[in-house]
């Protein structure tokens, strides 16, 4: 079959074809998820380096794959999404294209192999827990032939490019722009190939007791690290509540010179004293004296 070949656009029309393509799609409401390389390098962690090695691996399409890098470091891949089993973008080139890529599901005995042998790493755990993947775990997912990276045999794809071949440029692109997005998200690498990083949770949890033993004493924590870790002041165990209690005053007994003088006092307040008292003393004795010859002579 003859293809009419269309004109060779540019890297910066290409470019700019694909900025006009990304705003009208949002002013649409329908936003794209672009491949956007930063750096000279695809992808940055070790997976997404192993995917990437693992597209070369396929000699068969050597030819097409450095102009797919180029096409993705120019972010050409305007779109790209991970499902289960299949990946979905869009290309610009001399046109915008549609790309597809299929791949098969891991087979299952492969894959319990896998979580067997990642279940000894029990730190994995921990960080599988967490929603994170470490590099031991991650080294045993992306192993070539026994781990999840699919053989050429195990992927599909098609472009709606004009380009004979069954893998374009475009769909090299495709390949490589997975790659960088397993950079941002590795967890979509268990979804393309059908199965469930929980899987990792429980094969891990299988020889783990059900309840623990209390922590050895040199793995406890001191009150001052738990403060310096969380930022908080934490009351020591040790010491005793404060108890409020009201305070009883206990009244003091005065001293004998004291009590000697509060005698003198009260007396003072209630008799007169020196001769002013004396004179008082004899002047009532005489008035009872004539009350009582006014009586006897009235009688």
């Amino acid at each position: 079959m003859y293809y009419r070949w269309r004109p060779y656009v540019s890297a910066p029309e290409r470019r700019r074809k694909g900025e006009r393509e990304i705003a009208k799609s949002r002013k649409k409401g329908v936003p794209l998820a672009p491949v956007v390389i930063r750096t000279r390098a695809i992808a940055a962690t070790f997976w997404g380096k192993a995917w990437c090695d693992n597209v070369e691996r396929y000699s068969d399409y050597s030819n097409r794959l450095p102009r797919g890098r180029t096409y993705v470091r120019n972010r050409s891949v305007l779109d790209l999404r991970i499902t289960a089993g299949k990946v979905t973008a869009l290309v610009m080139g001399s046109d915008l294209y549609t790309v597809e890529v299929k791949v098969a599901a891991v087979p299952r005995t492969r894959w319990n192999a896998v979580c067997k042998e990642c279940a000894g790493a029990i730190d994995s755990l921990v960080e599988l827990l967490q929603g994170r993947f470490s590099k031991s775990v991650m080294e045993r997912v992306c192993q070539p032939g026994t781990g999840l990276f699919p053989s050429p045999k195990e992927i599909t794809f098609t472009c709606t490019c004009p380009d004979w071949a069954s893998m374009c440029k475009h769909v090299a692109a495709v390949l490589y722009g997975i790659g960088a997005r397993l950079d941002e998200k590795p967890e979509l690498l268990f979804a393309l190939r059908k199965v469930d990083e929980k899987d990792l949770i429980a094969e891990a949890g299988k020889d783990l007791p059900l309840a623990g033993k209390g922590p050895k004493t040199g793995k406890v924590l001191e009150s001052a690290e738990l403060a310096n870790i969380f930022g908080i002041e934490i009351a020591d165990a040790t010491e005793p509540p404060v108890e409020k209690t009201a305070r009883k005053t206990k009244r003091k007994l005065p001293t004998a010179p004291a009590r000697k003088k509060t005698t003198a006092m009260r007396k003072s307040a209630t008799t007169p004293t020196g001769k002013k008292g004396a004179k008082a003393r004899s002047t009532g004795r005489a008035s009872n004296a004539r009350s009582r010859a006014k009586s006897s002579r009235k009688r």
